[in-house]
């Protein structure tokens, strides 16, 4: 399978070394282009990847084709290209562009997923969730969870969905950057130096999310467990409803998926 990605930044780049460390696919059977051809280079370089000179040859030449960029420019980098794409498949990663909308721009033939990644994927820790077009087909879908799994989680949901995924997990990382570097603050605060700091806090919220995945139990029930009566943890956690902090998150991927939706308008 030639997997062609047009758009060659940081997700691109993580997407074609995962599918090539996972042996989705050798090297010669990706297919890059961008418009900025130091991009190109740069992913050809790390990966093995092969440039082509255009948008054009890149749908003509790709059996799967990954649109990997801004959602403002998503639209217009499908122009013209519909008739390369018959029959074949479009995978794309830009917040808030509709399935409807793609579906449009890239043909009635044309088979199309959409997906919403986080940038953990650079890292093999992403998460991710697709929904099929009108056309897609089981093959499709297949095709996409292995492309995904490659740098992450992978899940299938309604497209209804997708931009409360955006809200929540495309948007989430920089939340959990914040009460990170919010968490870092208190120590120093209280006396931490800075770098003692950053890493007991990057280390505790990395520590406690492995917590809810490896034992299944609920956050509620693994926040009770350090909780003692008239300890530092509920004294800490008291002060953390006061100030609106699980209301402020809640807000946070609220206000993403309405933005997401926006998006797509």
């Amino acid at each position: 399978m030639k997997i062609g990605f047009l758009g060659c930044g940081k997700m691109a780049t993580a997407l074609a070394g995962g599918v090539v460390d996972a042996g989705v696919c050798q090297p010669h059977d990706l297919l890059v282009y961008d418009l900025h051809p130091g991009a190109v280079d740069a992913l050809a370089k790390k990966t093995g990847a092969v440039p082509v000179s255009g948008r054009e040859e890149l749908a003509a030449k790709a059996d799967l084709l990954l649109l990997c960029v801004k959602p403002g420019d998503a639209l217009g980098a499908l122009a013209g290209l519909a008739s390369a794409l018959t029959g074949k498949t479009l995978v794309s990663i830009a917040a808030g562009i509709s399935i409807r909308q793609l579906e449009s721009a890239a043909g009635p033939a044309t088979r199309v997923v959409r997906v919403m990644p986080n940038t953990p994927a650079l890292i093999g820790r992403g998460a991710a969730a697709f929904a099929l077009g009108t056309s897609a087909t089981a093959e499709d879908a297949e095709r996409a969870r292995r492309i995904f799994s490659a740098v992450g989680t992978v899940v299938e949901v309604r497209e209804s969905l997708l931009d409360a995924v955006t809200g929540l997990s495309g948007s989430g990382p920089a939340y959990v950057y914040l009460v990170i570097e919010a968490l870092a603050d208190g120590g120093v605060r209280m006396g931490l130096p800075r770098d003692l700091a950053l890493q007991l806090a990057a280390q505790t919220v990395l520590g406690a999310a492995a917590m809810v995945q490896e034992t299944g139990l609920h956050p509620a029930v693994l926040k009770d467990q350090v909780t003692s009566p008239g300890g530092t943890t509920i004294a800490g956690l008291e002060r953390l409803e006061a100030d609106g902090v699980r209301a402020a998150l809640m807000g946070a991927v609220r206000a993403a998926t309405e933005r997401s939706k926006e998006l797509g308008a």
